[in-house]
Parts: structure tokens; C-alpha cells; sequence
């Protein structure tokens, strides 16, 4: 399959919105650049998951981190993480299973820039899937152990969402071993409470995003992404004690 690669300026074109509607995008050369992409396959996954069912949210990404890891990853990952490769490849070849999901983007501008060119980044689906797929393909060799990793990942999308927003925790050794100890300790749903008596945070705080402010506030002193899991889970247990009650986890470190 052969892909265009969009020149850079379309997202403040704007004429490209009516012209993805009316289907005239592949017909207007000032719209490309000379630059062209061969790929074996590009079948359709869930590109946005704006879900508020959990089951529902559940399967989505499923099959969205499954996909990814067994027809895109074996592209460079230069091309599996630019930007315009993925938004080329909605605009011309995944235009009608867009429109036919994701009805919502004929009804305004806004909502075609949050689901097909939204910035490539830790708030896009696609980007979320993309490292997903890639960190856990390359930790975990098992099929079944692979599965039950990225339900991990889904049954603590605030935290891994937190990891890879951050570039000090954007590295497949870190995330892997935060997902490890979150697991271990069983505290998924603990991590997703807010912190209550805290008149210095703001009142929706989480209490595993703020774990990982403390990471991020202490690097590079302590250089938590560079540490081995068990000496990682003391200091996330140290931490957590920040925030909550953490005597019955201490005999689990």
C-alpha cells in the first residue's frame, strides 16, 4: 500500500476540513509533499476511544494495542511515531471507516481535529497504542502474559497516561516496572482515589498521579527510571506513603 505523506500546514488549512468531507483531499496536490510510504498493511483499528464504559473501553484498546503490535510495528519506528504518516494514512485511506465510526466529525471542525489530526502525542489513542504495543511486545515474549499486560495498562490508563505524557518516564524499562509493581501490590484501585485532606493540592488529585510527581520532583537526583523493579517498588511505597495509609503493602516490598 502506497501512502502520500502530507505536507506540513494542513491542520491550519482551512479549507482541509470540507475538503475531507467532500472527498477532494487526494485530488489537490498542494496537499502533499514529494515524500511517498510503502507498507504491507494498515488495517483499521479503534484511532479514537472516548468511551466512558469501562467494558466497552476495555475492548477497544484491546484491539487497538493488538493491532498495532501485529501490522505496524514492524515498520521503523521512526514511521510508527510520526505524526503525519498516521494522520496521511486516515485522510486518504481510512476516510470512509472514519466517517461510518466517528459520525461526530461531520458536525464540526472541532471534533475532525480531536479525532483524525490530533497532535501525535500522549493524548492521541494512536500514540497511546503505539507505545503500548511497542513496550510490552518488546518486555514480554508470552502471548497470554503480553494479553494480561495491557490489561494492566488499560486498568491504570491515568497513570500510564501520566508516564508517557513525561518524557523522564517515556522508556519501556520504567513504565514496565511501574505497571509490574502496581500489579504486584494490587493497588489499581487505590492509585485511582482522590487525596482527601490536602488544602495544597487541588481537590481532584489523584493519589497515583501524585506518586509520580514525587519521581518527577526528585530527578535526576534519584534516577528512578534507570532502577532495578525491587528497589523502584521501595521507593514507590515510600511515596505512596506521601498520600495514604501504606502499613499492610510495606511487608509486601
Amino acid at each position: 500500500m502506497e501512502i502520500r505523506i502530507l505536507e506540513k500546514g494542513y491542520k491550519k488549512n482551512p479549507e482541509f476540513y470540507q475538503d475531507f468531507l467532500d472527498n477532494k483531499i487526494a485530488d489537490k496536490d498542494e496537499y502533499f509533499s514529494n515524500e511517498t510510504v510503502n507498507i504491507q498493511s494498515a488495517p483499521e483499528f479503534p484511532f479514537y476511544i472516548a468511551k466512558k464504559n469501562d467494558a466497552q473501553r476495555k475492548v477497544l484498546f484491546l484491539e487497538a494495542f493488538n493491532t498495532v503490535e501485529e501490522y505496524y510495528l514492524s515498520s521503523d519506528r521512526d514511521l510508527h511515531l510520526d505524526e503525519q504518516f498516521w494522520h496521511s494514512l486516515l485522510i486518504l485511506k481510512k476516510r470512509d471507516f472514519l466517517l461510518e465510526e466517528y459520525p461526530e466529525i461531520k458536525e464540526s471542525i472541532e471534533n475532525f481535529n480531536n479525532i483524525v489530526v490530533k497532535d501525535f502525542d500522549w493524548e492521541n489513542y494512536i500514540y497511546k497504542s503505539v507505545l503500548a504495543a511497542e513496550y510490552i511486545s518488546d518486555m514480554v515474549t508470552d502471548e497470554t502474559e503480553r494479553q494480561r499486560y495491557y490489561e494492566i495498562i488499560i486498568d491504570n490508563l491515568d497513570l500510564y497516561n501520566y508516564m508517557i505524557k513525561y518524557e523522564v518516564f517515556r522508556s519501556k524499562q520504567f513504565v514496565f516496572n511501574i505497571l509490574t509493581i502496581v500489579d504486584e501490590l494490587g493497588i489499581s484501585s487505590l492509585l485511582k482515589k482522590k487525596i482527601i485532606g490536602r488544602s495544597d493540592l487541588a481537590t481532584d488529585t489523584r493519589i497515583g498521579r501524585q506518586v509520580l510527581f514525587e519521581f518527577n520532583k526528585n530527578y535526576p537526583v534519584v534516577m528512578s527510571p534507570m532502577m532495578e523493579k525491587d528497589e523502584l517498588k521501595e521507593l514507590f511505597v515510600e511515596y505512596l506513603g506521601y498520600y495514604t495509609s501504606v502499613e499492610q503493602l510495606e511487608a509486601l516490598v
